[in-house]
């Protein structure tokens, strides 16, 4: 599954879905096949055509060729909380097998280029009593980007996630930062030291640092997504 990345973050509101929509929208640039996935979406409100998540919302709208909601969002629950009690509730069973099953059947059905699932929260978070999101990267035997929300705290964050990742026996492949509090990033000087601590402390290459933006949209976070360092080079050039 080349070119295939689970993206988790360093807590809840870190920027994940702004920062996978871009480097989703930096590869469309480019004109290569993406595809944006949220397999477990809690905060859901209902339409007519049934619960929509707007992460999993915002991620459709970046994978080209357009594919069904269903397809990037399996599972949608209503109440905006842990996943894990949403599931409860609704009475659905997750666990590992089904959700890597599903998700080894969308990357066999619907190859791209560049394929990012989203996870919930940060890399912790429960899947079920047992068992976790981070158990399914391990279990897909894929490489994971790290969205760091840039606010007071990012740094201890962070550099703890990054190495709880290590710890599993996954590959960090990269990380993001996403500029979650505009305060944090009011002094240049300081935000500049906070950012270097972070490249010199997490081992991957940084992909980007997206700004609080006024207009939070992916095509505009796109221009500061530097995506040669995920790509592999058959990547570089769009699928015939």
């Amino acid at each position: 599954m080349n070119n295939t990345y689970f993206v988790t973050g360093t807590d809840t509101d870190a920027g994940k879905t702004l920062a996978t929509s871009a480097l989703l929208c930096a590869a469309r640039q480019r004109q290569l096949t993406t595809l944006g996935l949220k397999p477990i979406a809690s905060g859901s409100e209902a339409t007519p055509s049934g619960l929509r998540n707007r992460d999993a919302l915002a991620l459709q709208a970046q994978s080209v060729p357009l594919v069904d909601y269903s397809t990037v969002n399996p599972w949608a629950f209503a109440p905006a909380i842990a996943p894990h009690l949403a599931a409860l509730e609704a009475g659905a069973a997750l666990n590992v097998a089904s959700v890597t099953q599903a998700l080894s059947d969308t990357f066999s059905n619907t190859p791209r280029d560049l394929t990012l699932i989203e996870g919930a929260g940060g890399w912790r978070v429960p899947l079920n009593e047992e068992e976790d999101f981070s158990d399914l990267p391990r279990a897909l035997g894929l490489p994971v980007i790290l969205v760091v929300g840039l606010k007071l705290g990012c740094l201890n964050h962070a550099r703890l996630t990054a190495e709880a990742i290590v710890a599993d026996g996954v590959t960090l492949a990269g990380w993001v930062g996403s500029v979650v509090d505009p305060a944090f990033a009011r002094d240049s000087a300081r935000f500049a030291a906070n950012v270097a601590l972070l490249k010199r402390a997490l081992p991957a290459p940084c992909l980007g640092l997206i700004p609080h933006l006024a207009q939070a949209d992916a095509a505009t976070a796109q221009r500061f997504i530097f995506l040669d360092a995920l790509l592999s080079p058959a990547a570089q050039e769009p699928t015939p």
